[in-house]
């Protein structure tokens, strides 16, 4: 009699979630995801913007203690390293407008930040210290800033130009904030897949019909962006799938057949392992 055919282990990777609770729950749940064998990736920026920014790490920490930290790979963001720079150091960068940061702070602190707590840095930065929970700062400390498998390598932002440079080779800043637009068009190594910069945002060339991620040569981006109608996106490898949830609720899945980088249409090909 022969045995059941068993199919290899995927990897799931959700872009830039931004406080996207709802949004990412129903993607999460949407997911054909054996907990138990295959991969989720979450490229980082858990934080700013959104309107559950507490909400979305307490959900990846449940996710964590379901599958376990090998099982569930969290990576860091550039807004993770802006808090963490704020509250350790005095960076005041989170604290920009442009971050998101207001929303964050008023979600743990329970009240927004008054003008004069933002002209005062110190008590903002003792208030968001004594507001985070202690599990939450431990989780943005233990993040880490890259991910291999078989199938590709998985950052925040992206890779340092076209040559390929391994990420661990790779300077941690570039990691978490690089806009390489070498890279964007030109690297051809391992596949890297990547968020940080919305796929509206990168070079005409890679981006790909209706579901807007970014696909050249081996560069794959999905960060699809933030306003209401952008979707959180998770592309499934080897297979290239794209599920994404949107904020009035609707789930689209995408079957991609084009742009496929080689060594992923190699995988692709092989037979299930019996």
């Amino acid at each position: 009699m022969m045995s059941a055919v068993k199919t290899a282990a995927k990897t799931f990777v959700i872009g830039d979630i931004h406080g996207r609770r709802a949004q990412l729950s129903a993607l999460v749940e949407r997911l054909p995801r054996d907990p138990a064998a295959d991969t989720l990736v979450l490229l980082g920026d858990y934080i700013d913007r959104g309107e559950d920014a507490p909400g979305v790490v307490e959900d990846v920490l449940a996710l964590q203690a379901e599958a376990g930290a090998e099982r569930v790979v969290a990576l860091r963001g550039n807004h993770e390293q802006m808090l963490l720079d704020f509250v350790d150091k005095g960076d005041e960068l989170w604290l920009h407008h442009a971050v998101g940061s207001e929303h964050t702070f008023a979600q743990y602190a329970g009240h927004e930040m008054d003008l004069m707590l933002l002209d005062d840095y110190d008590a903002a930065r003792r208030e968001v210290a004594a507001a985070v929970p202690a599990t939450h700062f431990e989780f943005f400390r233990g993040l880490p800033l890259y991910h291999e498998d078989d199938y590709a390598l998985y950052v925040h932002a992206g890779l340092e130009g076209g040559g390929g440079k391994h990420p661990r080779d790779t300077d941690a800043r570039h990691l978490l904030w690089g806009r390489d637009n070498d890279f964007f068009r030109f690297y051809y190594g391992k596949p890297c897949v990547f968020g940080h910069t919305p796929t509206p945002f990168l070079p005409l060339f890679g981006r790909l019909g209706r579901h807007g991620i970014y696909i050249a040569h081996s560069a794959i981006g999905i960060d699809t962006g933030y306003v209401f109608s952008s979707p959180l996106s998770c592309l499934s490898l080897p297979d290239f799938t794209l599920y994404q949830a949107f904020a009035d609720g609707r789930i689209a899945t995408h079957r991609i057949t084009k742009f496929i980088p080689e060594p992923l249409r190699a995988f692709r090909k092989e037979p299930a392992t019996r």
